[in-house]
């Protein structure tokens, strides 16, 4: 190897090491992927979907109803879990009949979605029917879209700040392997609402 090889060889390995280290400072600061392996955000976001969450959202603000957020699920810290903020430190909840009501107001939701006629009322389950209670100071209260196949807040209960990795961002790819294998472009380079 000739002394221009041995420098040009040099130069790529610097760019190569520069830029891998340049990309695990974004993703330890800025963004991470996570792949969507349920149903429970439907139609906001399909099994599938493949996307960026801005870790650094969270960094000077804090989220806000209807934001589309990743956490550490409270159960079991291991395992990350992305829901819709329903209710902020303060608010007062309630469940109806499927209907949310959010300081004594109802609440219109379009992202929504339910699959079930049947509701099932307080002695039984939690989905369709809640009574009034406020979310604690540093602490949210979060649903997933699909409301009816949800394992979320009604269960298992709040979400502490502490615990939110970040704001999902963008939708950078997606596909299905059932029925078949299908690449969806119309969803890349979504922002998530």
């Amino acid at each position: 190897m000739g002394k221009n090889e041995k420098g040009r060889f040099k130069e790529t390995i610097d760019s190569i090491v520069v830029a891998f280290v340049i990309a695990m400072i974004i993703r330890a600061f800025c963004f991470q992927a996570y792949k969507i392996p349920s149903g429970s955000m439907l139609t906001t976001l399909l099994i599938g979907d493949h996307i960026l969450v801005n870790k650094m959202a969270y960094l000077f603000n804090d989220p806000k109803n209807e934001d589309v957020i990743v956490f550490e699920y409270p159960m079991d810290p291991s395992k990350d879990f992305i829901k819709r903020v329903v209710g902020i430190p303060g608010d007062k909840i309630k469940i109806v009949n499927k209907q949310i009501y959010r300081n004594d107001k109802k609440i219109d939701e379009t992202f929504a979605r339910f699959s079930s006629y049947t509701t099932y009322y307080l002695d039984n389950n939690p989905r369709d029917n809640m009574e009034e209670f406020i979310v604690p100071k540093g602490y949210y209260f979060v649903m997933g879209d699909n409301r009816d196949s949800s394992f979320d807040s009604r269960y298992w209960g709040f979400v502490n700040k502490k615990m939110i990795k970040g704001k999902a961002y963008i939708i950078y790819w997606s596909w299905q392997f059932k029925p078949d294998f299908d690449i969806r472009f119309n969803r890349m380079f979504k922002i998530i609402r």
